[in-house]
């Protein structure tokens, strides 16, 4: 069997749902699992979402990108303490309540596992972020906090310079279903809310969704072209490029 490459959504603390999902997949040695971030806050068991991602690390090669709130627990453990009440309000009360105390309960592999996150991964044919990105600007040029802060309903960009397609998370897609632009793919389907947890395997196009109850449906191949009334085209962006350069600098 081929060697794959599959993308994993913004996972949020959903453990049960993120383990239905591996079992689905079925990960083999070869192959390559890239977490787009956001593994913490807003659902009910962060900490056991840690624990399983550090586990698959012995059954395939795991990419973990770091989300916005993975930074900020990060953060948090190195010391920020300021940034307690921010994060409470977005999420890190739940995660709070899975160690009992932050810093001080968290271990040091999950920090560690945060610390090994990197911005951003490709492939010959796909580049995967975790929020945005500039078309213009070549992957290691890209401002981290573009890549781990802004949303799609902020800025949509254009297809990157590179002609690779985007395979991004952060911008939860609430009615549920993979948003597909053909040049740009967001895999968060809101599993935090009444959504579900996607993986995406990048050459075939396969689709596996998992709900809250950790009920899978798919491996299913993903449907081409882009839906309407989903965040327009490329075109609708005109314009924008002169303003993501002014952006940079």
């Amino acid at each position: 069997m081929s060697d794959r490459t599959i993308a994993i959504g913004d996972i949020h603390g959903y453990r049960r749902s993120l383990s239905a999902l591996l079992d689905a997949i079925g990960p083999r040695a070869n192959d390559t699992i890239v977490t787009l971030g956001d593994y913490v806050d807003r659902g009910p068991n962060s900490r056991g979402v840690i624990d399983r991602l550090i586990l698959l690390q012995g059954q395939c090669r795991l990419v973990p990108l770091l989300g916005n709130h993975d930074e900020m627990m990060l953060s948090i453990c190195r010391g920020k303490t300021e940034l307690m009440g921010n994060w409470l309000v977005f999420g890190g009360d739940s995660t709070l309540a899975c160690y009992g105390k932050v810093p001080e309960g968290v271990p040091r592999e999950h920090i560690e596992f945060l610390e090994s996150c990197r911005d951003w991964y490709e492939t010959e044919e796909h580049f995967l972020a975790h929020g945005n990105y500039y078309s213009n600007l070549p992957l290691d040029s890209q401002p981290w906090e573009l890549l781990r802060w802004e949303s799609l309903r902020e800025r949509q960009p254009f297809a990157h310079r590179s002609g690779k397609t985007a395979i991004i998370g952060h911008t939860a897609q609430k009615n549920g279903q993979v948003l597909d632009l053909g040049y740009l793919k967001c895999i968060d389907t809101w599993i935090y809310g009444d959504g579900r947890l996607t993986a995406l395997e990048l050459d075939s196009g396969r689709i596996w969704q998992a709900d809250k109850g950790g009920r899978v449906s798919g491996g299913r191949q993903a449907e081409g072209g882009r839906r309407k009334g989903e965040g327009g085209t490329g075109k609708a962006e005109g314009g924008r490029g002169k303003a993501e350069r002014g952006n940079t600098r």
